[in-house]
């Protein structure tokens, strides 16, 4: 069976994986989000089916015609249905245990499977063959009573179950007459009945997404859409240190034979901001509070102020890039890459991205931990930092490999982190901190308007020095840099949907890069489309195409980074925290109040 995007993320905010459309565990990293595939198969060509295929976990119903998947609502609990040809039917439940227990949040390094007969006498075949060192070779196992115990790259995990341990071990067919139950987790005894255990596990934890999802702030149209992104984008958070990362998997190609393969498991300052600026229109601050610890440590840690665009989710700076050459990507289409080499980079928009996150901190009286001055003296290098460099060449958003210039963008966010401290520092009652940030902002405000407008093509150049269209400069209305009846941003628009606008998709830009010219769109800037035609007036506009892109979701509701303007396929990682941010926010802005219905 051919690879393909429609995956179903389950998770706990300490691991999660990615099942397939036939069940299948297929992507899933130990002992955390960015580790080693223990699941990897997704980016194997070789198929399950292949002799000596591992990288998996299959709980296969022999003779299988029919296969249904859905979560349960509001959750991240997936319930898989087989129906075989003779009517014989189980259901698969999965999920990663998350709920309070002993008066902390219970997440352990896990994952539970629970069959379940619903039709005559199904026969099943289970197959879990963990892969060790980014695929080069299988897990070595060992037996014990009632379970297996699998060796993987960072340690040990055991399955322990409550069906017969020899014939999972064995690969062997068997009739399911009862619920069957499996934990593959740490290499610790189950004291405890294993049935009871996972059962009550699976009930507290459908409560504890319940519960979380109940606290959100939901618009009245598309609130599936919305709960669906929101949870999803909660599993994206590495919860024990409050980094989320862009997306779960690494060296999906943005678009076929690319070679435009990237490791996506770690923390971008920019997107990690964009992720909690969305949720934070839904009120879900337990986000935005875990967040801002992991920043406040990336800050005291940041030598002179300085800032890189990403790092690990332990907060570490070195993610060394290199090629995984045991797994010969998706579909084939290799390589598989492991780090970012972008964590050298300098992407000026990061010193904005920090102080805009920080911000909401100083006004929310709503946060367990509202900032004080000591918090507004510690981003104070990172103002300098953005006012030293807001006009200097850097890499930019898209992370160019080896070009540099200076990006309107990234000068708009240093100007945004230059104003946001001002309106910090006037809150604090620092009234000459804030006379002092305001004077830079408004400083940089004329350099930028004076050397981004092209008074020629009546738009706003993407870099300073040409004439240059990209999506990002959309943002300058995010901002506030411009307003949406301001001419150069009209203007701006119209360039911008005439040059890069393909049909319902946007692209980021339509220019050679390090890889030759682009031929996907990405997704999230179709996002900043649709906000930029809402503000400006052309609301109807703006809900087709909104419709129309969340018509493009995979069977879990959710969206990857890219997608074919022509096939309409989703290509780049999955799922990406960029696209689910955008449905948020456009939903937020188009729906109907929910005063309409009274």
């Amino acid at each position: 069976m051919t690879a393909t995007l429609d995956l179903w993320p389950i998770g706990n905010c300490q691991v999660s994986a990615l099942v397939d459309r036939s069940g299948r565990f297929v992507w899933g990293c130990l002992p955390r989000i960015d580790g080693d595939p223990a699941f990897s198969s997704l980016l194997d060509e070789a198929p399950p089916s292949a002799e000596g295929a591992y990288g998996f976990w299959e709980i296969d119903l022999d003779g299988v015609v029919e296969t249904t998947q859905a979560y349960v609502r509001n959750t991240p609990v997936l319930v898989t249905r087989h129906v075989d040809a003779g009517g014989n039917a189980i259901e698969i439940t999965d999920f990663a245990p998350r709920f309070k227990r002993s008066g902390r949040m219970y997440r352990p390094t896990a994952f539970v499977r629970i069959v379940r007969p619903l039709a005559g006498s199904p026969r099943i075949r289970v197959r879990l063959r963990p892969a060790c060192d980014w695929g080069a070779s299988p897990a070595e196992r060992t037996r014990g009573s009632n379970h297996v115990r699998y060796i993987v790259a960072d340690g040990v995990m055991r399955l322990s179950t409550t069906a017969p341990v020899g014939w999972i071990e064995d690969e062997r067919l068997f009739r399911v007459e009862r619920p069957l139950h499996f934990f593959f987790g740490p290499d610790e005894s189950f004291s405890e009945d294993i049935a009871v255990a996972l059962d009550t596990m699976e009930a507290n934890t459908v409560d504890e997404w319940r519960h979380w999802v109940r606290g959100l702030v939901t618009p009245y149209e598309w609130q599936e859409a919305v709960i669906r992104s929101a949870i999803t984008l909660k599993l994206c958070q590495h919860e024990e240190t409050g980094a989320i990362v862009a997306a779960m998997t690494t060296s999906i190609p943005e678009h076929a034979d690319s070679g435009r393969n990237w490791d996506y498991r770690y923390c971008w300052v920019r997107d990690a901001y964009y992720t909690v600026q969305a949720l934070n229109r839904l009120g879900a601050l337990d986000v935005l509070e875990g967040y801002l610890a992991y920043l406040r440590n990336i800050v005291d840690n940041a030598a002179g102020g300085h800032i890189q665009p990403l790092y690990g989710v332990g907060g570490e700076a070195r993610l060394v890039e290199r090629v995984a050459p045991a797994l010969t990507g998706y579909r084939g289409m290799g390589p598989v890459r492991v780090g970012n080499q972008a964590y050298e980079q300098i992407q000026h928009d990061a010193y904005g991205q920090i102080i805009l996150s920080n911000a909401q901190a100083f006004f929310d009286h709503r946060l367990f931990r509202v900032a004080g001055i000591e918090d507004f003296e510690a981003l104070e290098p990172i103002g300098e930092r953005a006012w030293e460099s807001y006009d200097r060449p850097d890499a930019g958003l898209w992370e160019l490999r080896t070009k540099a210039h200076v990006h309107t963008y990234s000068a708009a966010m240093c100007w945004a982190a230059c104003d946001r401290l001002a309106n910090a520092a006037a809150v604090l009652g620092l009234t000459e901190r804030a006379e002092f940030w305001a004077e830079r902002a408004d400083a940089m405000r004329a350099r930028i308007e004076q050397a981004a407008w092209r008074p020629e093509t009546k738009r706003i150049s993407a870099t300073f020095a040409g004439d240059d269209l990209d999506a990002s400069i959309l943002q300058l209305l995010e901002l506030r840099f411009l307003a949406p009846d301001d001419p150069r941003f009209l203007g701006t628009l119209e360039a911008v949907e005439q040059g890069l606008r393909r049909g319902s998709n946007m692209l980021r830009y339509a220019t050679e890069d390090d890889f030759g010219v682009p031929s996907t769109a990405f997704n999230v800037c179709t996002f900043w489309l649709i906000e930029a035609l809402h503000f400006t007036g052309r609301d109807a506009e703006a809900r087709i195409l909104f419709e129309e892109m969340l018509s493009r979701c995979t069977p879990a509701g959710l969206l990857s980074e890219d997608i074919d303007p022509v096939s309409g396929e989703l290509w780049g990682n999955y799922p990406q925290t960029y696209s689910l941010v955008g449905m948020i926010n456009c939903a937020v802005l188009l729906s109907k109040p929910w005063s309409a219905i009274r």
